[in-house]
């Protein structure tokens, strides 16, 4: 198992509850959701990958289970990697991936390959 298929199935539950248009894309070795056409919230292996405002940025890797997201040796700004222990409860779920929903309109789409 690449990622936590139990968390993936916690966010798409969240996403149909709230009527939000969705599309999964496997990616970086997990899952990624995309809204919009932008990548919004995902999982990879156990953690929740969570895309929010850069202005944001700071408070939030403040937050229990929060991480800096750290691919390549750099640090990503805005993205925000939550391990489990910050998203036990649906209520934290609840509030990640809210803050990735109020981020979507305002980021950036990424190129798209021709």
């Amino acid at each position: 198992m690449a990622y936590d298929e139990h968390l993936a199935d916690r966010i798409r539950q969240w996403l149909k509850t709230k009527n939000t248009t969705y599309l999964e894309k496997k990616m970086m070795g997990g899952l990624c959701f995309m809204v919009d056409d932008k990548m919004c919230v995902g999982v990879v292996k156990n953690d929740l990958m969570t895309r929010v405002n850069p202005e944001d940025y700071e408070t939030l890797l403040q937050q229990p289970g929060a991480k800096a997201m750290n691919f390549t040796g750099r640090t990503m700004k805005g993205f925000v990697m939550v391990e489990p222990q910050g998203i036990d409860m649906d209520d934290e779920l609840d509030t990640w991936i809210q803050h990735c929903l109020d981020f979507n309109p305002l980021a950036k789409s990424s190129k798209k390959k021709k």
